[in-house]
């Protein structure tokens, strides 16, 4: 099986067209047909539906699909590595990082990083813990920032600790909910919780370390613009680090809620898979993060 005829059949799926794989991996239409028909011939399988708008996976071709998508992404993985051992800072890497990770650490990380290592394709992403941690063990991601839980599975994931945060409730400006001065007064509120589900997440956190019961869930949302969009139009309350409640961008919209009880306490922190040593280039990453870090907590040290 060659690595080319792979290539073929992953533009191939992700196009959705034979004109489309070609002219992305520069080859000729019949030339890209034939490499993926003497493919099917090998396997003894067929790996693609015709259709009048394009082409799809046949059910094999899905499964040699997601097995190429890895051994493609590991090969061009360890070119990249035997560059960067010879001293060539070069390549892709991906890092996602939850808002405030975002807000704070990333624009000096790239600011530095950048500058130190300009042939290097650093890609952020914004998502929430569970969507990063799902990515991180797919090898979607090389590293993630963002809460570090309590409850990792042992042993999976390298946690490097980076800043602390407060999660703090906020409310729209004008909201009666800007009144309370408790959790308890809180209680009836209309709550946004982030997650996937309203089992979980850090306001219900919150409300159970001070021995009460969570508030009902208004609404659930994937993402900090979800959120901010929620609590700055309607009357809804929403928990996210004091950071963001209190930058330029958000702060002529909400509010933090003086209640008595101290906000939830996280530590934003640096996960990688522990399967693998780290690349040079992921070191010099996780250097660039800790430098942020210190730049945030001393700004003028």
């Amino acid at each position: 099986m060659k690595l080319a005829a792979l290539h073929a059949l992953v533009a191939a799926v992700e196009e959705g067209s034979l004109r489309g794989a070609a002219r992305r991996i520069g080859a000729s239409q019949p030339a890209l047909t034939k490499t993926i028909r003497e493919l099917e011939l090998e396997l003894g399988s067929s790996l693609l539906l015709r259709t009048s708008r394009g082409v799809q996976a046949t059910a094999q071709g899905k499964v040699l699909y997601e097995r190429a998508l890895k051994a493609t992404r590991e090969l061009s993985l360890a070119v990249d590595e035997i560059h960067q051992m010879r001293g060539h800072m070069a390549g892709d890497l991906h890092l996602s990082a939850v808002p405030v990770a975002v807000m704070l650490l990333v624009p000096e990380l790239l600011r530095t990083f950048g500058q130190a290592y300009p042939d290097v394709r650093l890609r952020v992403s914004e998502e929430l813990y569970v969507a990063q941690l799902q990515r991180l063990r797919t090898q979607e991601v090389d590293i993630t920032v963002g809460g570090i839980p309590s409850d990792l599975p042992p042993g999976e994931f390298v946690v490097e600790p980076l800043i602390r945060t407060t999660m703090v409730p906020t409310a729209r400006l004008g909201s009666r909910w800007l009144q309370a001065r408790s959790l308890q007064d809180l209680q009836h509120a209309r709550w946004v919780f982030t997650g996937a589900r309203g089992e979980s997440g850090y306001a219900r956190a919150l409300y159970e370390s001070h021995g009460l019961t969570a508030p009902p869930v208004g609404a659930i949302v994937n993402s900090t613009l979800a959120l901010l969009s929620l609590v700055a139009t309607g009357d809804y309350v929403g928990l996210m680090p004091s950071q963001i409640a209190s930058h330029p961008l958000a702060a002529p919209f909400i509010a933090v809620i003086p209640i008595e009880e101290h906000g939830h306490a996280l530590e934003i922190g640096a996960i990688l898979r522990s399967d693998a040593a780290p690349s040079p280039l992921l070191r010099h990453v996780m250097t660039h993060l800790h430098r942020a870090a210190h730049h945030i907590e001393h700004p003028g040290a």
